[in-house]
Parts: C-alpha cells; structure tokens; sequence
C-alpha cells in the first residue's frame, strides 16, 4: 500500500441530518376490517402498488394477521393517489411519512 502525500482528509459530520430523498419519503399503511374479501385487497393491492401476487398476499396476509401493513412506499403524491385506490374497495388506509421523528 502506497501513503499519498498532502492526502485531504474528509470531514465526518457528527450530527447527520437525513438526506431530502428520505425526508421525502411517504408510506401506505392498510388496516384489516372484517368486511373487505381477502382476495379483493389481494387484487386492489397489485392494482394499486404494481406488486406481484406474492407481495399482495403477503401484504394481506400481514394486515389481516397483524391489523396493519406498510404497502407502498413513495413521494407523498403518489402515496395518495395509492391510498385513493385502495379506499376505493373499502379497505381503510392511511399515508404517514416513512420515517416519524
């Protein structure tokens, strides 16, 4: 290994703040209700967030086993509009930033 003579050392910031693009972060959260078909929020899940039907039956899985599921994560737009869709069969949502302070 070779030393680089007058090498600049970076600066390490000892109170990182998040970058924007984290910051900017949205989340769809689902809820289970005792109403909306399984297979329905399967099928709403793929239509709505572009999942595979592994990941919608997962993500249902999770909301019905567990009460609530985080589905999609984006800008904070996109997750309303995902939430809209969703809401459209009934299934309750709610959009949150990803990261609470």
């Amino acid at each position: 290994m070779r030393l680089i003579q007058n090498a600049v050392r970076p600066e390490i910031d000892s109170n990182p703040q998040p970058s924007s693009l984290i910051e900017g972060r949205y989340r769809v959260i689902i809820f289970n209700d005792d109403h909306t078909p399984y297979d329905v929020v399967v099928r709403i899940l793929m239509a709505a967030t572009g999942c595979d039907l592994e990941e919608a039956a997962i993500e249902t899985w999770e909301a019905h086993t567990f009460g609530r599921c985080d589905v999609h994560f984006a800008a904070e737009h996109e997750c309303h509009e995902v939430a809209g869709v969703i809401n459209g069969v009934g299934v309750q949502t709610d959009v949150q930033p990803e990261w609470d302070r």
